[in-house]
């Protein structure tokens, strides 16, 4: 039986992704769709299934290896010259609404879910981030495209950055959770901070071009067929990731670096776009057995588990949140209005999120209510993002290119 639901969803995975952009909604609301099938069936069977508190540790394995092929992909796509003045939106996007979002959802946190401090502060981290998957239905093209509209560009690389950026306020929560006290500042500052922005970055700048210069020599030498181009996106963000966790830096951020080093070398070269097709299709499949699996561990009490105000906080994040705090951070940016109201819109929550909230509860700082609670809280927000978003990306997308 699973093997046949299986079967279908990738079949029903080959047509969602196919003409995609034709439609009003996206591929994830099918995978989602599919997923809460599959809940009610395993109900149905009684079947005994995944329990995503107890089980954190496989959803965090499994999301991880989503997130890093997609952070890869999304910074393939980028083409727009390293500066600041050119990245000055992604900018605002990091240092203002991020943080911001982080202190609005700990204040609700507190205040009105009655978590404590530590906890709220996990669930701000948690929720910030916007997913570099579920980002790519409103993001910019594959690598090549002459058209890197503004607002798409700012989404995508949005994306790409504060899925790793969020990782040190996770960690700010677990020693405010587990630590107590101001003993641990330092060591946050300096090696949760300091030291893990900056060598994740580094070596996945240096990993991320030298990769594509071996490959690209190998290729034009006829040393690699071209036929398997699409799996040496696969060996790069494996090796990138496993240099930077081993060195005790973020990862996320040394898979995206090394997406755009990669993309910087002999940037007109067909061979960067053969290896963005393959990452792309490995990206796809990830998304779809994410949600996928995100749907079928729903149930009417997990659900229930959040309370009014767990819901309360999925309608805030998506509606006031991050829409009000976007606008404000990009007032005085020169920006337009339709294309700063496009960018507060999509702050998709996804598969970053779940990889987060798993690595929380692994860490066993929180009480097991808190666990249930955050883990609920975080599934009710995803499933409401790709809801929404799902359903507004291709319309608010074709209208503001028309308007343009």
């Amino acid at each position: 039986m699973a093997l046949l639901f299986l079967g279908v969803a990738v079949f029903a995975a080959i047509g969602a992704l196919s003409h995609q952009h034709e439609r009003a909604f996206s591929a994830s609301l099918i995978y989602l769709g599919l997923g809460l099938a599959a809940a009610v069936a395993v109900e149905l069977i009684g079947v005994a299934w995944i329990d995503p508190v107890a089980d954190a540790k496989l959803i965090e394995r499994l999301s991880e290896i989503a997130v890093i092929v997609a952070l890869f992909t999304t910074g393939l796509k980028i083409d727009r010259a390293l500066s600041w003045r050119s990245w000055s939106s992604v900018g605002r996007l990091l240092a203002l609404v991020m943080p911001a979002t982080i202190a609005a959802v700990a204040l609700f946190g507190t205040q009105v879910m009655g978590l404590s401090l530590g906890a709220a502060i996990i669930l701000g981290a948690v929720l910030a981030p916007t997913d570099p998957v579920l980002a790519g239905d409103v993001g910019v093209g594959p690598p090549g495209e002459e058209d890197e509209a503004e607002p798409n560009f700012s989404i995508t690389a949005e994306a790409g950055l504060n899925d790793g950026l969020a990782f040190p306020f996770v960690f700010l929560g677990v020693f405010v959770a587990g630590e107590g006290g101001t003993a641990w500042v330092g060591e946050w500052l300096s090696a949760d901070v300091a030291y893990g922005i900056a060598v994740g970055v580094a070596i996945g700048t240096a990993a991320g071009y030298g990769i594509a210069a071996l490959a690209i020599r190998l290729r034009d030498a006829r040393l690699l067929a071209h036929e398997l181009d699409g799996f040496v996106a696969v060996a790069a963000v494996l090796t990138i990731y496993g240099l930077a966790e081993l060195a005790g830096s973020y990862g996320f951020l040394a898979a995206f670096a090394g997406g755009l080093a990669f993309r910087r070398y002999e940037h007109d070269h067909e061979y960067q776009g053969r290896v963005h097709e393959g990452a792309e299709v490995v990206e796809n499949f990830s998304e779809l057995a994410l949600i996928l699996l995100l749907g079928s561990v729903v149930t009417l009490a997990g659900l229930g588990e959040p309370g009014v105000p767990g819901w309360m906080l999925a309608g805030a994040l998506i509606l006031l949140i991050r829409p009000l705090t976007a606008l404000a951070a990009f007032a005085g940016s020169g920006i337009g209005w339709r294309e700063r109201s496009f960018v507060a819109w999509f702050g998709v929550r996804g598969i970053g999120s779940l990889y987060y909230v798993a690595v929380a509860i692994g860490t066993g700082v929180l009480t097991a209510a808190e666990e249930s609670t955050i883990f609920w809280t975080v599934a009710v927000c995803v499933i409401t993002s790709i809801a929404v978003h799902g359903t507004t990306a291709t319309p608010i997308s074709r209208r503001l290119v028309v308007a343009d």
